[in-house]
């Protein structure tokens, strides 16, 4: 073994383990233990352990604007990071705000190859989407997912529906439960391994509404992207983080939030992007910003060289703005 991160990092961890901050939620540690695997991999016999932290956003029943935003997910998480109590976090990219910066002197050293982007219809019997009855409570606690789909099926209501996924499918199955069905991301049960303990409908990913009536949801930014951030001082953890990266997929990271960051969303704005590779290897960026009731929106769609992923983003972003993306997300704010 040469001299560098791994005998560095064996050496450092020797007694006390690599610590890896996270949420307390299944999912989220069934992520951070992904992560742990992979640097053990890369760094055979280095000591890592998990270190849950509760956060106020997954004990907050109402509004997350009311918390400060996405951003609650992650601040206790942030100060745990930043003070040294922890040497990485593991967040999911769709959780990470676009309009706050990161926690001073930190940065997302490694993206993981990102899952699946499909949201999926959760039913307890099966029953599609299309012949869910008018007027059926819909649960979903993405007011991008419920402007979409109130672009398609205005007949139907949603309501917030929050809390872990095991909650969340807990209220759908109570006998007297309200709720006919829920929007949820596929990469999340198949990570928890459960996907097929239930009945779902993929909810195809298409960039321009169908006049068939087919439901089609474009991705959260950052959908099914695991990111481990840590202290860009800490020069050894970031080295090691650099070779877990997935180069393609912070390609496609970097063009979907300088885009986000670039339209100043907020939690409460309903905002789709969806960066991707082209088979001749030019990148792709299609997003999308709408009204509460999905009634209004805006859709751009763009392509660029691979070799500058921000520049593909300002001008997505740019498009939008024109088109009238302020008038729609400053509306959200109300």
């Amino acid at each position: 073994m040469t001299d560098g991160p791994p005998d560095v990092l064996l050496s450092r961890f020797a007694e006390s383990p690599l610590r890896i901050g996270t949420r307390t939620s299944a999912l989220a540690r069934v992520q951070a233990e992904h992560v742990a695997t992979l640097i053990g991999t890369h760094v055979p016999g280095i000591q890592a352990v998990i270190v849950p932290t509760q956060v106020s956003a997954d004990l907050w029943p109402g509004d997350l604007a009311e918390l400060g935003g996405k951003g609650a997910f992650s601040k206790e998480i942030d100060r745990a990071l930043v003070s040294g109590q922890i040497d990485v976090a593991v967040h999911c990219m769709k959780d990470v705000p676009g309009d706050v910066p990161l926690a001073e002197g930190t940065s997302f050293g490694a993206y993981l190859p990102r899952d699946d982007v499909h949201d999926i219809v959760v039913t307890r019997d099966g029953t599609p989407l299309a012949e869910i009855p008018a007027g059926s409570l819909i649960g979903t606690s993405s007011v991008r997912r419920r402007a979409q789909l109130a672009m398609y099926r205005p007949d139907l209501r949603t309501e917030r529906i929050r809390g872990n996924i095991d909650t969340r499918l807990a209220k759908l199955e109570e006998n007297d439960s309200r709720y006919a069905a829920l929007i949820l991301a596929r990469a999340g049960l198949k990570r928890l391994g459960i996907l097929g303990r239930h009945h779902h409908e993929v909810l195809p990913v298409k960039f321009h509404p169908s006049d068939a009536g087919v439901v089609s949801m474009v991705p959260a930014v950052g959908a099914g992207v695991i990111g481990v951030q840590a202290r860009q001082a800490d020069t050894a953890v970031m080295r090691l983080l650099d070779e877990l990266n997935d180069d393609a997929t912070a390609r496609h990271i970097l063009a979907e939030r300088t885009m986000l960051h670039l339209l100043r969303g907020h939690c409460n704005s309903p905002i789709a992007g969806y960066a991707s590779t082209t088979a001749d290897g030019a990148l792709s960026l299609f997003g999308m910003v709408f009204n509460r009731d999905g009634s209004q929106f805006v859709r751009s769609h763009a392509w660029g060289g691979a070799d500058d992923p921000a520049a593909l983003g300002s001008r997505v972003a740019a498009d939008l703005l024109h088109q009238g993306a302020g008038r729609l997300i400053a509306a959200t704010r109300k």
